[in-house]
């Protein structure tokens, strides 16, 4: 029994080390932790300024925005697309160039991208020959032209969703499409978008091309138009609605950390409370009236064991005070008798800037990109991809990371000796260092 209390002793021992060490973490590791939004929280004159880049497909697009964030006046949306047409040309580079010009040249928060109606066509290379479509060359190039044109948004430092491509009515161009979505998927995850996958929502219960479907409120209607490539004004709906929801999800959070308390400058937090930094006087100010101070000032509040309330000094700041305790256990002792056993539990002061962080709220990072596939025997595949932050520094490329090469290229990751997935004959031993050895086979 003496052995177990000691024991207990040594855990209670151990928790307040790790509280004593977690006082010592400076207030800007708070700030390290603290996720931020997709969406900047803060937009100038607190309007999203939002523009639609691309080709035909962007010009649909634009009008399902419109009609859907139509009344919404946090968004400011350009009524005409800016043109990203046909990468597989010549002048590529030209485009790029003057496309960069005219980012810089506007107000930009979000943008919103689509291309690809006819970028399904043959590149030149620098010598002059014809790159086949599909072939691995073609896609070598258009990796490199998709990734330039990305990064000629990183200069305005505003938040990309990027737009796959649909499928369309002829099924040897769904393959070439469905290869161009993969392209676009990993350089929108390493340039940090957010890639809007739309094929899956585009065809029929076998997961093939149909011009029909739900709209919005569930009736069957005409999607796609004759030529099996573009959409109806339905479809263009139903295509907006993909990007509807993820911006309207990055708009919640952001308008959620925008309400957090003391996020952001000074200027910031006058947006929230106009005024405020007028009519109430900094707590540090020796003018300041200490009682409204208090009042307006978060506080984390915590009775003591004595049922006293924590002092004033400490509701202002936001410390908790230190809070000791006991607790008293009935026993039977080796004699047979009852025995009574205090024990200490001690509750060291923890500092506000430790508070924060451990209640910070959950959900504020950024969220993984989610991955579908369909695999054999009509299941659906779903993975989430998380961009790695700051303090990722150091682990494998992305495109490195096993998963990545599982779900988003495709490769069979090579089996183990021993394992599951290795079928090899005559089976070999496991080479792990926790594997174990068989048990005999008994004779007879």
């Amino acid at each position: 029994m003496v052995d177990v209390w000691q024991k207990l002793r040594l855990s209670l021992a151990a928790i307040a080390i790790a509280l004593g060490a977690a006082m010592a973490i400076p207030a800007n590791a708070v700030d390290m932790e603290q996720g931020t939004t997709f969406l900047t929280p803060f937009p100038d004159n607190d309007i999203y300024q939002v523009t639609v880049f691309g080709d035909g497909f962007a010009e649909g697009l634009l009008g399902g925005l419109v009609q859907a964030f139509g009344s919404d006046a946090r968004l400011n949306i350009q009524r005409q697309i800016t043109p990203i047409a046909n990468i597989s040309t010549w002048d590529f580079e030209g485009k790029t160039v003057a496309l960069e010009q005219k980012i810089a040249g506007q107000p930009l928060n979000i943008a919103v991208v689509m291309i690809g109606e006819d970028d399904r066509n043959p590149f030149r290379s620098p010598d002059g020959k014809r790159i086949a479509v599909g072939s691995d060359a073609w896609i070598a190039e258009y990796t490199r032209r998709i990734d330039r044109l990305m990064r000629a948004f990183k200069r305005k430092n505003a938040s990309v969703y990027w737009v796959g491509l649909p499928n369309f009515a002829r099924s040897d161009a769904n393959e070439l499409a469905q290869r161009m979505n993969d392209v676009i998927r990993e350089r929108a995850y390493l340039n940090g978008y957010k890639y809007i996958d739309i094929y899956q929502g585009f065809t029929d219960e076998n997961g093939g091309y149909s011009a029909y479907g739900p709209d919005l409120e569930g009736a069957i209607r005409l999607l796609r138009v004759r030529d099996g490539i573009n959409f109806t004004a339905a479809g263009n709906r139903r295509l907006a609605h993909f990007v509807e929801k993820e911006l309207r999800s990055d708009l919640t959070q952001a308008k959620s950390n925008r309400n957090m308390p003391l996020l952001g400058a000074e200027a910031e937090q006058e947006k929230i409370n106009p005024g405020n930094s007028v009519k109430t006087p900094a707590p540090s100010s020796p003018v300041a009236d200490s009682a409204s101070a208090n009042a307006k000032a978060p506080v984390v509040r915590s009775a003591a064991t004595d049922g006293t309330p924590p002092s004033s000094a400490s509701a202002a700041s936001g410390d908790q005070k230190a809070d000791n305790g006991k607790i008293t256990l009935k026993l039977i002792g080796s004699n047979g008798r009852e025995e009574t056993q205090t024990i200490d539990i001690l509750r060291p002061p923890i500092p506000a800037s430790v508070v924060a962080l451990m209640a910070r709220r959950e959900g504020s990072g950024p969220r993984g990109d989610l991955v579908v596939d369909q695999i054999g025997g009509g299941l659906t595949l779903m993975s989430s991809i998380t961009p790695p932050g700051n303090r990722d520094r150091g682990r494998l490329s992305p495109t490195q990371a096993p998963y990545f090469r599982l779900l988003v290229k495709g490769e069979r990751l090579q089996p183990k000796p021993g394992r599951a997935d290795d079928v090899s004959w005559p089976p070999k031993n496991d080479s792990t260092t926790d594997a174990k050895p068989a048990d005999p086979v008994p004779r007879g």
